[in-house]
């Protein structure tokens, strides 16, 4: 962390102590030149957060080492003492047959690949506009869909382009860190210049250096990298003098859908089969998906994507609890209602410095993580989740793009790529 008297001026600033934050500054450190990353939190991490609850680690935002195979983070998890986790996503083993039948889950399973088979096949056409437009009318799996979409997006299927959503990059393979993956991204953030409790709320471009107005005085720095969620951009909550319109469009381009989760602990959870899943139901987007004893634990992980997860959030915590306990009741009986203990909720919608989960592209709009990537006078560079083209909505996607952007700073500093 960083002395309490900062500097007056840095060769690069990083704002914002996220994934991506992170991966730039560990690209960066080790050169000659002078760094700090300026974080409006009391830690680092971002919207990757671990909880230590119930004697475990609850992630309260990204929990899954999507594209494992090919994702930079992975090889990290054991070099750091951490346990990397290999069993299958519970979304490919529904708990019971209650819910749906083995044949219903067969026919959703073909409709939705279907579903995905015409995204594709417009988006190499070149057609663009809500990827809800390629439903089948009155399909009957149109409801879960858009709830599988408030998972994927946090927002369903009619706010979501086609191009964007079809240039999602997903190998299949899904890991776990049985510790966090917050866990994972606080290490990789150990012992960098970081400057807690420090938000930035404006660039001065105007001179030869830019000037970067923080919670604790004016600094200075030759190049800036922003890895701000894009609902801060795009509301001006670091404010640029003079003010970058294209940038703040962009950014309004790519909005961030909400994405809830809810921990509850659960009485006698032996009855029901570790790592598997329940959705509360068919007829509807308006529902949470369960994955029940998540790594073998005697707890549910409640999901809530898009419009239930901001009426919810709206209302508080407490309507979390309701409505899963009700859900569940209705699934698994009424003793359902006795068994159950609140552990945690996320609110990210309400935080401050996030405003939301993870980010899709308005639909018409799927050039926007392209052009919010640009350099702005080759001096201040944007890297987050949101610019990560094949990788949008992951951390290892923010992680990558922070890498990218560090290079590029030190390209136009005249210092070559990171080593």
């Amino acid at each position: 962390m960083m002395p309490t008297d900062l500097p007056a001026a840095f060769d690069i600033a990083v704002i914002g102590a996220g994934a991506a934050g992170l991966a730039a500054t560990r690209r960066l450190s080790g050169r000659p030149l002078s760094l700090a990353v300026f974080e409006a939190r009391d830690r680092i991490g971002g919207r990757a957060w671990t909880l230590a609850a119930e004697g475990f680690g609850l992630d309260m935002g990204c929990g899954w080492l999507h594209s494992a195979d090919e994702n930079p983070l992975a090889a990290r998890v054991e070099a750091l003492g951490l346990t990397l986790n290999k069993t299958p996503p519970p979304w490919e083993r529904q708990a019971f047959d209650h819910e749906m039948s083995k044949a219903e889950q067969a026919e959703f399973r073909a409709a939705f690949a279907a579903f995905e088979d015409r995204v594709a096949d417009a988006a190499a056409r070149g057609e663009e506009g809500p990827a809800s437009i390629l439903f089948e009318p009155g399909d009957r799996w149109n409801p879960r869909m858009d709830a599988i979409s408030g998972a994927l997006n946090g927002a369903r299927f009619a706010e979501v382009s086609i191009r964007d959503y079809d240039a999602y990059r997903d190998t299949g393979v899904n890991w776990r860190v049985a510790e966090g993956y917050g866990r994972l991204v606080e290490r990789l953030g150990a012992n960098l210049p970081v400057v807690l409790d420090c938000p930035v709320t404006r660039i001065d471009r105007t001179g030869p250096t830019l000037k970067l107005h923080t919670a604790k005085g004016v600094v200075e720095a030759r190049a800036v990298i922003v890895t701000l969620p894009t609902d801060l951009l795009a509301a001006e909550v670091l404010r640029f003098d003079p003010p970058l319109p294209d940038l703040a469009e962009a950014a309004a381009d790519l909005p961030l859908g909400l994405a809830s989760k809810l921990h509850l602990s659960v009485a006698g959870a032996d009855d029901f089969p570790p790592d598997s899943q329940l959705w509360g139901r068919t007829d509807t987007a308006d529902t949470a998906g369960y994955h029940l004893r998540p790594f073998g634990r005697p707890m549910i992980e409640a999901w809530f994507g898009g419009d239930i997860a901001r009426q919810l959030e709206a209302e508080g915590e407490a309507a979390f609890l309701a409505f899963a306990t009700d859900e569940l009741v209705h699934l698994l009986g009424s003793n359902m209602r006795r068994r159950l203990e609140p552990v945690a909720t996320t609110m990210w919608g309400a935080d401050p410095w996030s405003r939301g989960a993870y980010s899709h592209a308005r639909p018409g709009r799927a050039d926007a993580r392209r052009r919010l990537k640009g350099s702005v006078e080759n001096r201040i560079f944007l890297a987050g989740e949101a610019t990560a083209e094949a990788f949008y909505g992951t951390a290892h996607g923010a992680w990558m793009e922070g890498e990218r952007a560090a290079d590029e700073a030190l390209a136009a500093l005249g210092l070559g790529e990171a080593s």
